[in-house]
């Protein structure tokens, strides 16, 4: 089954379309002292110091940054962003476009957790030049000296930038099909793997995700505090208010970890405003864990008018948990919006942006294992709830039977092919795993383009003219020749015992000798005291559940400490990442922490 179609009016080279870059330009003389971009800095001021440009300085600002950069790198050269979350950040990005330099949205060193995807990102992508800040020069410094990565021409640093720089910038022609910046996957365990993201693509891309958003209301702003080196938060931050000259306010992560509910208190003193906002399914369960009656009681989300839920699988606990938490704040039953998408097709695909609940479908779980949708009542003991993804705008998307390459019909499960304008021309030095990506051919076209089609890899089904996800290829599990999605062993998991951290279980499976094996590795609930936890107890309860469940055994359960499963950047659980730490014997598990205290 198919969903969508090409829009003239999206795609490159069609009727008034022009880089999504040029349009800076554009909104600095049509309106130069309207606001483009405010950063909200929560690390000078607790309540949040507000820094602003216009579109007039935006420009001048990206067109210093472009006149910088070709002093120190020719067109076509990298830059790797090694700096913190800021408007100097946004401006690297638009001068880079600016100059026909390779942008590398990436990070600080000194930002925890990520080391391995940042050593694996910048070594690839090779980068001729550093854009940092005095103040991250130290981490910048130890990064470069003790690992083994190619060594900069020059380090630039952003907030040194001489603007009167601007007056010598002359523009180039930028075509469409020019590499703008690589968009490094978030990985697991194997080397991040660049994106090539041209000028079409994002340009197409920020228009499909405005139309897909169906902003109709004047004077739309957006806040974000979504990391920019990760799709998501780079193209709904930087590229969606370039559309249409808006607005973007945004913070950094840390801010939002720190205390989530700055997010929301952004989205409240935007009076008079409509409010767009975007999140992975865990900020949203964990903003509504935070929500008590006195903090929900100073909010006003009567203006929030679509929220995004993407980048990992969604929850149907976490959109009840978030609506039921901030109804008495206003927030409109509609303004929820489960949506999908992935670097390789820029980041935006489908989103159910149509002002309605979110919708929710109960399939019998055994029949959709076996690849058939079939509808069952919500109570049944065999129900998975799918969550709706909605529709594209301006690109199709197909399920596709990987073996066979044919079109699937609608209820039947398949794995999500895409093909539009916003679709990448491949990974960066990887000719073999780009074919393998985006050189889709479909065996029967029946009225679609037969290619090139990008397969995502994620398994999906349509109904009723909506897309929903289903899981991971890669990921599935095959016991005694069942098929089981590790998202519905993981909730299943997380529900058997409270001692169990939800949204932090991690389920695959190890090969046997005549089928696959089960482990489930599960964090330790920190609101259950490591005194009272009675691993026997714990594990007795899993098992049986798995068992009941899903009619198949654990072969291992482990219980370990929080933050020991594995996450990618975009707060997905890695599986692969966390089997391999399993394999390696290197989780902390809760039982070596009980026997370290006896």
């Amino acid at each position: 089954m198919a969903l969508g179609s090409l829009l003239p009016d999206l795609l490159p080279g069609g009727s008034g379309r022009t880089p999504l870059i040029e349009r800076v330009a554009r909104w600095a003389e049509e309106k130069p002292d309207a606001p483009a971009y405010t950063f909200v800095d929560y690390s000078s001021d607790p309540s949040g110091a507000h820094l602003t440009l216009t579109w007039a300085e935006t420009d001048r600002r990206a067109r210093a940054v472009a006149s910088t950069l070709r002093q120190v790198s020719g067109p076509g050269e990298r830059a790797a962003l090694l700096l913190p979350q800021t408007l100097e950040y946004m401006m690297t990005m638009l001068g880079a476009m600016y100059a026909h330099v390779i942008a590398v949205p990436l990070f600080s060193p000194d930002l925890p957790g990520h080391a391995d995807r940042l050593i694996g990102a910048y070594t690839d992508a090779e980068p001729s030049v550093i854009v940092t800040t005095r103040n991250a020069l130290p981490h910048v410094e130890k990064f470069l000296a003790d690992h083994d990565v190619p060594q900069p021409k020059e380090i630039v640093f952003a907030e040194e930038i001489d603007l009167s720089l601007a007056d010598r910038w002359e523009d180039e022609p930028i075509g469409f099909d020019d590499l703008a910046y690589l968009q490094y996957t978030s990985g697991s365990t194997r080397r991040p793997a660049g994106v090539e993201i041209t000028h079409g693509n994002v340009t197409a891309n920020a228009a499909q995700l405005w139309a897909g958003w169906a902003p109709k209301k004047p004077d739309p702003e957006l806040v974000s505090w979504l990391p920019l080196f990760h799709d998501m938060g780079l193209i709904s931050t930087m590229a969606l208010p370039l559309v249409r000259g808006d607005h973007a306010i945004f913070t950094d992560p840390v801010s939002f970890i720190m205390n989530p509910m700055r997010w929301l208190q952004l989205i409240s003193q935007r009076p008079g405003k409509n409010v767009y906002t975007a999140g992975p399914n865990f900020a949203y369960e964990y903003v509504a864990s935070q929500a008590t009656p006195e903090k929900v009681a100073n909010l006003d989300l009567s203006g929030l008018t679509t929220c995004l839920n993407g980048a990992e699988p969604i929850r149907t606990s976490t959109l009840s948990m978030f609506a039921d938490a901030f109804a008495a704040a206003g927030l409109r039953p509609g303004a929820q919006a489960p949506g999908y998408g992935l670097a390789e097709a820029t980041v935006f695909v489908t989103a159910a942006a149509e002002d309605a609940p979110p919708k929710v479908i109960h399939g019998d779980r055994d029949m959709l294992t076996k690849g058939d949708l079939r509808l069952c009542d919500e109570e049944s003991e065999r129900a998975s709830a799918l969550v709706s993804c909605g529709r594209p705008c301006g690109q199709i998307i197909a399920i596709v039977d990987p073996d066979t390459r044919t079109e699937q019909p609608d209820g039947t499960v398949g794995e999500i092919w895409v093909h539009g304008p916003n679709t990448a021309p491949g990974y960066w030095r990887n000719s073999e795993r780009s074919q393998d990506t985006f050189g889709g051919e479909l065996s029967e076209a029946a009225g679609l383009p037969s290619g090139p089609w990008m397969k995502t890899g994620d398994y999906g089904v349509v109904h009723e003219g909506e897309l929903y996800v289903t899981g991971r290829i890669k990921d599935l599990i095959i016991v005694d020749g069942r098929n089981h999605y590790p998202q519905d062993i993981e909730v299943t998991t997380q529900e058997a015992h409270a001692a169990i951290r939800p949204d932090y279980v991690a389920a695959f499976a190890l090969s046997g000798e005549e089928t696959e094996r089960l482990v489930i590795v599960a964090e330790r609930n920190r609101r259950v005291p490591l005194g009272r936890v009675d691993l026997h107890e714990v594990e007795s309860a899993v098992v049986g559940a798995i068992n009941v469940e899903h009619e198949m055994s654990v072969h291992e359960f482990v219980l370990i400490e929080p933050g020991g499963v594995s996450r990618t950047s975009s707060g997905k659980i890695a599986r692969a990442a966390t089997r391999k730490r399993y394999l390696d014997g290197d989780l902390p598990t809760t039982e070596a922490r009980l026997a370290s205290r006896k």
